[in-house]
């Protein structure tokens, strides 16, 4: 075999400069994290980082939400929080803090950002302590908040709407859909399956043929006869962002801009007629 060179051992001091030297372009995009294995918020991205024997990082036992801050203001975080919560009872987890202080934690660490437009995601993990199954031997639970600038849609999709494609990925399971845990690798195997097709999302769609939905959204359509057709949650997670939509359509309905809301199972070929 070539030779090659030793691998490098950093003391403290050196590996807190690589941190800094390691932080990356993208990194601008990054405003202000919280982490209770710190115990507060940090804002420089050098040192938004977690432990690796956070069961998050290698079981994927955690789960997570987001919301926005929209003008300067937190968006529906008590709705995202409340899912969030649902999540963990579901995921089996214990909180590390109150769901009051969790909300405070939340609010405070976008302040500390200073962003007016921004994302908040917020993770709840096991926690770390070793690298086994079982979060037996967690120290303790972990809570994490990131505030970052996402990604924007493309001008073309407001002004052409995007292109999606049914996917061949197997949806998940209907208690494993409703959890919002991190385990999102059938999500980015659908994301990448569309864009494969040059398309700009892909749908999940389950074993009779019905729409689930998308990797990252939920699906909906508006059928000829103006009827608004949504799948029904038993098997999907339940957007915060469509339930609201469904709420203000109502408005529609009264209007008569749209004949009726419908929230049932949604066969692929009455939506391809929408």
């Amino acid at each position: 075999m070539p030779m090659v060179g030793s691998t490098s051992v950093f003391t403290t001091a050196e590996a807190s400069a690589r941190l800094q030297q390691a932080v990356h372009a993208k990194a601008v995009n990054f405003h202000a994290m919280y982490s209770s294995v710190l115990g507060g918020i940090v804002t420089d991205p050098a040192f938004m980082v977690l432990p690796l024997d956070d069961h998050m990082v290698h079981r994927g036992h955690a789960v997570f939400d987001t919301a926005m801050i929209v003008n300067g203001k937190l968006y529906q975080l008590d709705a995202h929080l409340e899912r969030l919560l649902r999540s963990a009872e579901m995921a089996r987890l214990q909180l590390p803090h109150t769901p009051e202080q969790l909300r405070q934690i939340i609010i405070d660490t976008a302040a500390a950002s200073r962003q007016r437009e921004a994302s908040v995601r917020y993770w709840l993990s096991a926690g770390p302590g070793g690298f086994g199954l079982a979060p037996g031997e967690c120290v303790s639970s972990s809570f994490y908040v990131m505030i970052f600038r996402a990604q924007p849609e493309p001008e073309r999709s407001y002004t052409e709407g995007v292109k999606v494609v049914t996917s061949t990925v197997p949806i998940k399971p209907p208690f494993f859909a409703r959890v919002k845990s991190t385990n999102y690798l059938p999500n980015a195997l659908v994301i990448m399956e569309a864009k494969n097709h040059g398309a700009d999302n892909g749908i999940f769609i389950d074993h009779r043929g019905m729409v689930g939905e998308s990797s990252n959204m939920n699906v909906a359509c508006v059928t000829h006869n103006r009827v608004l057709w949504h799948p029904t949650f038993d098997t999907i997670l339940t957007g915060i962002t469509v339930q609201r939509v469904l709420q203000l359509a109502q408005r529609l309905v009264e209007q008569g801009d749209l004949r009726a809301i419908k929230v049932a199972d949604l066969p692929v070929a009455e939506a391809r007629g929408c």
